[in-house]
């Protein structure tokens, strides 16, 4: 059951990827939760609003992530992602071609539906 429900947020992740890669708000709607908190590398906390946001205005533009380092750990309806991502993209202008570390925590709400409560990123340097 474990292997099946780790094989399901990789599914997930794989989800969430694409969604950032295309900023598809709608995408995005759906896998990440209405109370939402991000702490991005800069130590700044978003809501799920100025994620979406972001995408939607342009001011964030992600042109390639590439996970390795793929790491989820399943707690009961919750499960941590840690995941290092090669990401190439700007924000408000600002070029990026770095490594991140993320760490998403995912919780399960009605019926099989997952979505992301909480992440964090790093820079790897």
């Amino acid at each position: 059951m474990e292997d099946a429900n780790e094989a399901k947020i990789l599914k997930y992740e794989e989800r969430l990827r694409k969604a950032m890669l295309r900023s598809d708000v709608s995408a995005l709607d759906q896998l990440l939760a209405p109370e939402l908190i991000f702490t991005n590398r800069l130590g700044q906390v978003w809501t799920k609003k100025d994620d979406l946001e972001s995408h939607y205005s342009g001011v964030l533009k992600v042109e390639a992530l590439t996970p390795s380092e793929e790491h989820v750990l399943l707690m009961g309806e919750v499960a941590i992602v840690s995941v290092r991502v090669h990401l190439i993209g700007s924000y408000a202008g600002i070029r990026s071609d770095d490594d991140f570390r993320f760490t998403r925590v995912w919780a399960q709400s009605s019926g099989d539906t997952w979505r992301v409560v909480a992440a964090h990123s790093s820079l790897v340097t």
